[in-house]
């Protein structure tokens, strides 16, 4: 029998905590109940704690689960399942035109406006979940959303296979991103000075760079994932002229950028969020992007607290949590 209430991560005014009192949420029209099996951490959830937008509520988006309760689509009960994130009202100008990501009321599970995975149940229309292949485990399954937001990138920007590409940022989605660049057959670079995110890029095909390393103007893509100004302006360095930055990171704060070359050079700026799940799903089925080895840390949902410290270590991966009923 479902409980009436259950654990869960909530954010309140910028106040992490653990509650044991949140109401499982009811599907409404058109919906599905999701029982959460594995739920990660990423920056953005980080960067809501420190304020990037002012949430209230469960925290989470990045997840894989099991469909309890499908009311009006009882076929996906049981179905083990991940969901794209942007909940639209199908109805606005932007969603008549096939732009439902920025719909003008649009929710964000675990955002904007709808509480998120952070959490023992959480609840998303049924058009937004997509049906995880058998070969796909959990463990694979729960990096869909970010590895989904770095195919993105694929569907803005046309890369070719004798380009030249530079990663800022190489660490839980930046690892992604340059793994699905490389499969376009691109020379792909990243910056890091860690030796064992060096190490993971060599593995894939990327050569690793010191940000003392990386050339001026040398690069006809430029994704920019770090979420700091001294990424922003390693970009605007290493683009060459009539180049495109990508940029991939949420952060708190403004940040400072001199327009002046980006006009000069006539530099393509690219914002780029959410992705395409079906093809994510593909690219881990075939095994051509298997991102098991990104996954650093496991914690059971009632240590949330100790996973959020961790995830906000320097250098951290990913860091999952595991919902309380995984195993039953």
């Amino acid at each position: 029998m479902k409980p009436s209430t259950m654990p869960a991560v909530w954010l309140q005014d910028g106040n992490l905590q653990w509650r044991e009192d949140v109401p499982v949420p009811t599907p409404g029209p058109g919906e599905a109940l999701i029982r959460m099996r594995l739920a990660g951490v990423c920056g953005t959830d980080l960067e809501l704690v420190k304020g990037y937008y002012p949430f209230t509520g469960v925290l989470g988006h990045e997840f894989v689960g099991q469909v309890v309760e499908a009311p009006t689509a009882p076929e996906w009960v049981g179905r083990r399942v991940v969901g794209e994130i942007n909940i639209s009202c199908g109805q606005c100008r932007f969603c008549r035109r096939g732009l439902e990501r920025h719909c003008e009321q649009r929710k964000v599970l675990g955002i904007l406006g709808h509480n998120g995975a952070f959490a023992a149940y959480l609840t998303l229309p049924v058009r937004n979940l997509h049906a995880v292949p058998d070969a796909v485990p959990d463990e694979a399954a729960v990096f869909t959303e970010p590895l989904a937001a770095a195919l993105e990138i694929l569907d803005q920007v046309h890369i070719r296979p004798t380009a030249r590409v530079l990663v800022l940022g190489t660490g839980r989605l930046g690892q992604l991103i340059a793994r699905v660049l490389r499969l376009t057959g691109a020379e792909v670079h990243g910056v890091t000075r860690r030796a064992r995110h060096a190490e993971r890029l060599r593995a894939h095909g990327v050569q690793p760079l010191t940000p003392e390393q990386v050339p001026q103007a040398a690069y006809q893509i430029v994704v920019e994932a770090t979420g700091s100004p001294a990424g922003l302006e390693m970009a605007r360095r290493a683009v060459e002229p009539t180049g495109r930055i990508v940029l991939k990171s949420t952060y708190a704060g403004a940040q400072p950028l001199n327009l002046s070359p980006l006009v000069v050079d006539e530099i393509t700026v690219v914002g780029s969020r959410c992705g395409p799940f079906a093809p994510a799903l593909r690219l881990m089925e075939q095994g051509l992007v298997d991102p098991r080895d990104l996954l650093e840390a496991r914690y059971p949902l009632s240590q949330a607290l100790d996973a959020f410290e961790h995830a906000a270590r320097p250098g951290t991966l990913k860091v999952v949590l595991q919902g309380p009923d995984q195993d039953d």
